[in-house]
């Protein structure tokens, strides 16, 4: 017998995460570089100290005051009412998505997805003991419709997760490519669109939420780490009917958010309109990239995210390494061939650029047009 007697398929997986190096300039996480102010961050401290004085006894396990903000602020954007019932929220959309494939997902039903996309998604399948199936992208990393539905009606996933944008091609997806294969699974299954990065997205693509009222199937997830520069909280939350949220309770642990992330949260919700005020900056910038790097002769992916995928390299840990040596760390993730870079602050963006310069003047790659 080996020792420990963990369960025969997680022998020999190395566990999921980016590498964590002290270096001048990081850009491997899809961080927002910009922290909150000064006078942010005290609020945050003031209510965590508020919540500390009352540690003692469990957090609101419905989190109540929680959902009521999370709602209002979806509701924003999805252009109409979300109710507080509509809404669940747990330790980052990682936990948000294990619970839905632990109440959705599980022993003789399969999720499906289409790559390249979010390399957790396969994991959340396996914890839950869910058979996992990836379809194919377009050329493009835009989804085949005719493909996706060919699956669909072959296969008949429980559920489908679709991240809009995509992770790690930045693709958004259209609301055809959402009426389409909601209307396949039908109340047979649900769709999940992951929409981690959705504040990014550029003006005029739409937003999953407006069409939860005509799809009951449909779950929106988002997360506060992203656009709210709040990694560190690590809240994730979803919208969708109210017998879905209901249905994860079912699945949750008791008390899953504590009471200083509830408060902390909260506080960073007040502050929405200042944590959020960055991300026009970031798209600037993204799309400042993503038109230096097509000049310089690489395919690039179109972003609607903080991040811009492009390549195509011969060895793409070379350039990986190279860029590494001179104090700049991106995400070696993606098909063969390509790298992913975060959207940083201007300075640290030309930091990528003079090194990303250097790097490939020595090291053999390939250069196309996307």
């Amino acid at each position: 017998m080996i020792f420990p007697p963990l369960r025969e398929e997680l022998r020999g997986i190395e566990p999921y995460g980016a590498p964590q190096l002290d270096v001048p300039v990081q850009l491997n996480v899809n961080e927002n570089p910009y922290p909150p102010s000064s006078a942010c961050a005290a609020d945050i401290a003031a209510a965590a100290g508020r919540a500390a004085a009352g540690l003692n006894r469990y957090p609101d396990r419905e989190f109540v005051a929680l959902r009521e903000g999370l709602a209002g602020y979806l509701g924003k954007d999805a252009g109409r009412e979300i109710a507080p019932a509509q809404v669940w929220a747990a330790n980052g959309s990682n936990e948000v998505m294990l619970h839905l494939l632990q109440a959705f997902g599980g022993p003789g039903r399969t999720a499906v997805s289409f790559a390249p996309t979010y390399s957790m998604y396969p994991e959340y399948a396996r914890d839950t003991h869910t058979a996992w199936l990836t379809g194919r992208r377009e050329e493009d990393f835009g989804l085949d419709l005719d493909h996706a539905f060919e699956l669909i009606a072959r296969e008949r996933p429980s559920v489908v997760i679709l991240p809009s944008p995509n992770n790690p091609t930045g693709t958004a997806l259209p609301t055809e490519a959402i009426v389409v294969i909601a209307e396949a699974l039908g109340d047979e299954g649900l769709l999940i669109v992951d929409e981690a990065y959705a504040e990014f997205r550029r003006s005029g693509t739409p937003s999953a939420l407006e069409l939860l009222p005509s799809h009951r199937n449909l779950v929106v997830t988002r997360t506060m780490s992203k656009a709210f520069a709040a990694a560190g909280v690590r809240l994730g939350y979803l919208a969708a009917d109210p017998a879905i949220c209901d249905a994860l309770r079912v699945v949750r642990l008791p008390y899953h958010l504590s009471a200083v992330t509830q408060a902390v949260a909260l506080t960073a919700l007040a502050h929405a309109d200042e944590l959020l005020a960055n991300v026009d900056r970031l798209r600037d910038e993204r799309d400042d990239l993503v038109a230096w790097l097509r000049g310089a002769g690489f395919a690039v992916a179109d972003s609607d995210a903080n991040f811009v995928l492009f390549g195509t390299f011969v060895d793409r840990h070379a350039i990986w390494q190279g860029l590494l040596d001179r104090g700049v760390l991106i995400r070696e993730t993606g098909p063969d061939g390509w790298l992913r870079v975060s959207v940083g602050t201007p300075e640290e963006m030309a930091a990528f650029r003079q090194a990303l310069t250097d790097v490939t003047a020595s090291v053999p790659h390939e250069k196309g047009q996307r």
